[in-house]
Order: structure tokens, then C-alpha cells, then sequence
């Protein structure tokens, strides 16, 4: 089966600055990537490229066989570090606005959004007087709203209580049994880890080791 993401020597550049260096890997589908670094290391970077919203400097990526990822959009979904919600609306209202974006596409209801990442679709209160974890779980329902092949999660447990954190946990390994493919990153290795396949470690935008998880039943 072909790779859903493939980099080839893939950098990005702002002036000199080199954010990603000669990126080469591949992500295979039904599978959990883990992205480690240090802040600047380039995680975002590389969750931008990947979903077409920047472009690169110089090498290559195919996703889902598309040489430009933004032809593969429809497939993508992308949490980034801002929840990309409009406050003045609740949850609800703010999924059934997204999904009229989506026409054509299969999309999950609102309601089933919401239940999945644990929040009332009935609850009335406008996004912008939520907690910041029931934020990230209102974004991670945008997210899932129409049923993306690829899920893209820019630190999807920021400024969560655990219980909030391991709810998201599960919400993600159920997409990973679905056979969705994940990259997401975060500062909190210990609570990401056990969902991973790979952990992908990036120092100064360059590879810094690729490697599998070996878990212990």
C-alpha cells in the first residue's frame, strides 16, 4: 500500500532561516506519529506543509499520491494551535456552520461531534466562555466533523485537565483503529506515547531519529 505522506529532501525557508531541513519520510495509514522537539524544532511547520497551507522551499511531498497537498484537502483534517472557532457561537452552532462548507461530503452530525470528544451538544454558552480544554475538544469535533482520512493535531492536549486529556487520548485511538493516519505533537510525551507507532524527533527543522515503539502488553 502506498504511503499517505511522503517527504523527499523537503525544507522550508523563511529568508535564511532554515525552519525545515531536508525532510525525508514516510507515513503509512492506520498508523500514530508522535512529533517531538523542542520549541522552533519545526512540528508546526511540518503539520502546515503537510496540510497545504505552506508551501515548500525546496524538495518534495505527495499526499494521499498528490504531488500538492492542498489537491488532497478534502481528506485532511488539521487542528492548529488556535481552535479556529467563532466565539459569539456554541459548539453546535459552530459545527453546523462548518458543515455546510462541506456540501457534497459525508459529514458526522453535529450532535455525534460532539458526543465523541465528550461535550453536550446541547450546551448553549458561546465557545469564547469555554475552558480552554473544552475549547481544544470543540476544535477536535470541527476536526472530526467530516470524517478526514489524515488527522493532523498541532498540541491537542494544551492546557487540558487530565481527565479532558485522556478523553481526548481515547478519541484518537479510536480514529487510529478506524484506519485514519495521525500526526500529532506535543510537549507531554508521557501521555501521547502509549497511542504512537513512531515518534519522529526533530531538532533544529532536520531529523533528529525515526523510529517504532515498541510497546509491552
Amino acid at each position: 500500500m502506498p504511503a499517505v505522506i511522503q517527504t523527499e529532501s523537503l525544507s522550508k525557508l523563511y529568508g535564511t532561516f532554515a525552519a525545515l531541513r531536508k525532510i525525508t519520510a514516510s507515513f503509512d495509514s492506520g498508523r500514530c506519529y508522535l512529533l517531538l522537539g523542542e520549541n522552533g524544532a519545526g512540528k508546526s511547520t511540518l503539520l502546515r506543509v503537510i496540510a497545504g497551507l505552506l508551501k515548500p522551499t525546496h524538495g518534495s511531498i505527495r499526499v494521499f499520491g498528490e504531488d500538492k497537498p492542498a489537491h488532497a484537502r478534502d481528506r485532511i483534517g488539521y487542528m492548529s494551535h488556535a481552535p479556529m472557532l467563532y466565539d459569539e457561537l456554541s459548539a453546535a452552532e459552530n459545527l453546523r456552520y462548518f458543515a455546510g462548507l462541506y456540501r457534497g461530503r459525508p459529514c458526522l452530525s453535529p450532535q455525534a461531534a460532539l458526543d465523541a470528544v465528550g461535550l453536550d451538544p446541547t450546551l448553549t454558552r458561546p465557545t469564547g466562555q469555554y475552558s480552554q480544554g473544552m475549547r481544544q475538544r470543540a476544535s477536535l469535533a470541527r476536526v472530526l466533523l467530516p470524517q478526514p482520512d489524515l488527522l493532523l493535531l498541532d498540541e491537542p492536549f494544551s492546557n487540558m485537565d487530565a481527565a479532558s486529556a485522556r478523553q481526548m487520548l481515547d478519541q484518537i485511538d479510536h480514529q487510529r483503529t478506524q484506519g485514519k493516519t495521525i500526526l500529532l505533537t506535543t510537549h507531554q510525551r508521557d501521555l501521547a506515547e502509549p497511542l504512537a507507532d513512531f515518534i519522529l524527533t526533530l531538532q533544529a527543522g532536520a531529523v533528529e531519529s525515526f523510529q517504532a515503539v515498541q510497546h509491552v502488553n
